[in-house]
């Protein structure tokens, strides 16, 4: 189950990753739909980091 919650996580920051590059491509760095992009992808890597440690 645990491996399923990886993966989920893994495939959510991938997207929003690819969201966060391509709306900072179209619209600028700047631009508060990139700037929400990156804060919901630093969010999904804390998330993601603070799981793997509580399974160590």
């Amino acid at each position: 189950m645990m491996n399923n919650v990886n993966q989920d996580l893994g495939h959510k920051i991938d997207l929003v990753r690819r969201l966060m590059i391509a709306t900072a491509q179209a619209k600028g760095m700047n631009n508060p739909e990139t700037i929400k992009y990156s804060e919901e992808l630093d969010r999904l890597i804390l998330e993601t980091q603070l799981l793997l440690k509580s399974c160590s």
